[in-house]
């Protein structure tokens, strides 16, 4: 679980990202989240979108998707989401305490 201060660090970082993942009409499928799963294994701070086609909202995406693949949600805004999940192989992220 993320403190306010971690939770700020990782904002700060996931600012200057890209979004890599779209959740479209589809809505959340079992690739979606073996690719999340990845991803968040490689980078550890991913950001997504939730398209105006999906049937469910940014924060509803934003919390599944967390909950199937086990990170946290560092925000939600607008049609934006950033997860964080430390990384075993990969850690790069050293978060305050």
């Amino acid at each position: 679980m993320l403190n306010s201060r971690q939770r700020a660090q990782l904002r700060g970082m996931a600012n200057s990202m890209d979004t890599i993942f779209q959740v479209g009409k589809g809505g959340i499928n079992d690739q979606l989240v073996i690719q999340v799963k990845d991803a968040l294994e490689a980078r550890e701070l991913i950001k997504m979108r939730v398209l105006e086609t999906s049937p469910i909202t940014s924060k509803e995406a934003a919390n599944n998707i967390a909950d199937s693949v086990g990170a946290d949600v560092v925000q939600v805004i607008g049609s934006r989401f950033v997860l964080y999940k430390e990384s075993k192989e990969h850690k790069t992220i050293v978060l305050v305490k």
